[in-house]
């Protein structure tokens, strides 16, 4: 028990010491021991890290889970140490919302089925989505965190031990100044040799930690390809699942304008050259791609299926210019590729799906689908 009072006693004389020479530093009333530029640099840098890479944490967490709720709600879980549950993705939930819908319309209506196959595309982009925010938060998140929660609180500690040695330097050297007697003179002496070596080691041991910044950088360079590797697998995922999505469905405007591209052999029957023109006095006019004509009695040889663009030949009249709106790589050698922005020819064939035209550029001839042409006039 003696031994702790004097302990106590020997600590909170050191404490009010520190705070004395602290305070009249503060005042100007005592001299300071000022570290090295080389020193201070490496402060600064460490500072400079440790502010931006809390700062770089927190937005890429906001960008992989931007719900505070949920975020609030993982970091008590790894406070806990315990396993964060597995939580649905907004693609999921939607892939999900959308197959019931199409189970209750019924899956074999065209809004069934294109329900079905967007709902698809919806979970395989949120598997996706749940991959990417897995492998970004162990390759990206979790060494960031470690930083902070490790190496930068041992700096932090040994600042702080740095900061206490050299309060004591300088009111040792205060206290040398104030000396009148010899006797106190070479006490006092002793005390700062003492205080001016342990203040050394604890200088050359913060500064080991402060140039290890040098090697963070090192490895948050590594996390941060390996953070853009994820993010652009992850957007290449994306862009493929709609590309392959808007190949099964087309866009609205196919549907728009199916009507009007598939070429109508009705439109010469019988009975609708009796039909009363009033109807159609009050409706636009609408271009139309023209069609190639049927020959009574004669078999349609481009029914769907048996299409062979190269012995197709173009009506004689009629045929419109179509804009290219994005690449298309042809699926097969019925099909003619197309690039963005070129200029093409096109033209309908009875019994042809109306999602698609033959399209001809110079020698080159296949089927195009709509979707990827605007008609010009």
């Amino acid at each position: 028990m003696e031994f702790n009072v004097k302990k106590l006693a020997s600590d909170a004389g050191v404490f009010f010491s520190r705070a004395m020479q602290f305070t009249e530093e503060k005042l100007g009333q005592a001299e300071k021991t000022e570290l090295d530029a080389h020193f201070e640099n490496l402060l600064a840098r460490a500072d400079c890290t440790k502010n931006w890479t809390e700062k770089i944490l927190r937005q890429t967490e906001v960008l992989l889970q931007p719900n505070p709720s949920a975020r609030v709600e993982e970091f008590l879980y790894e406070k806990l140490d315990r396993k964060v549950p597995s939580r649905v993705t907004n693609g999921e939930l939607l892939a999900q919302y959308m197959t019931e819908a199409a189970n209750d319309f019924g899956p074999g209506t065209p809004y069934g089925k294109t329900l079905i196959k967007v709902g698809e595309t919806q979970r395989r982009l949120g598997a996706a989505e749940r991959e990417f925010i897995r492998s970004a938060s162990i390759n990206f998140l979790t060494p960031l965190r470690n930083f902070l929660e490790g190496d930068w609180r041992t700096i932090s500690k040994e600042r702080r031990i740095l900061q206490n040695r050299r309060l004591d330097l300088d009111a040792c050297k205060a206290r040398l100044k104030k000396a009148k007697a010899a006797e106190a003179k070479a006490a006092a002496e002793h005390e700062l040799r003492l205080t001016q070596t342990e203040f050394d080691r604890q200088a050359e041991v913060t500064r080991l930690l402060l140039e290890g910044i040098s090697s963070t950088h090192v490895n948050h360079l590594r996390c941060l390809h390996e953070f853009v590797e994820s993010q652009t697998n992850y957007y290449a995922q994306c862009y493929q699942f709609m590309l392959d999505l808007q190949k099964q469905l087309g866009s609205s405007k196919g549907e728009i304008f199916s009507g009007t591209f598939v070429g109508n052999a009705d439109s010469a029957s019988p009975a609708a050259a009796t039909s009363p023109p009033v109807a159609a006095a009050t409706l636009p006019a609408v271009p139309t791609i023209p069609v190639v004509p049927t020959i009574v009695g004669v078999p349609n040889t481009v029914a769907e299926g048996a299409l062979n663009p190269n012995e197709v030949k173009p009506p004689a009249s009629g045929t419109r210019r179509a804009r290219v709106l994005y690449d298309y790589e042809a699926a097969d050698s019925t099909e003619l590729a197309l690039l963005a922005d070129e200029m093409i020819t096109v033209y309908s064939l009875p019994g042809m799906d109306p999602d698609w035209l033959i399209g001809e550029r110079g020698n080159q001839k296949g089927k195009v689908p709509v979707t990827y042409l605007e008609l010009l006039s």
